[in-house]
């Protein structure tokens, strides 16, 4: 019998892959975490309902990275 997982194909470079991850990592309690399957070093398969959880935390890690001064 078929396994069928609902999930969504992120395609990063490694360094957003290693913080995806991470992320992963630190949220992962009694359960798996949210990766489903680490497929190679630019893809990753996600649980759906994390991807609006994982924008938000890339976009603070940009803004953290790149901080322009507003003139």
């Amino acid at each position: 019998m078929v396994n069928a997982i609902r999930g969504v194909l992120l395609e990063c470079d490694p360094a957003v892959k290693q913080f995806i991850l991470h992320l992963n990592k630190e949220n992962t309690g009694s359960h798996s975490g949210f990766v489903i399957m680490d497929l190679d070093e630019t893809h990753l398969f996600v649980d759906e309902s994390i991807v609006e959880y994982l924008q938000e935390k890339l976009d603070d890690l940009h803004e953290k990275s790149y901080q322009f001064k507003k003139t």
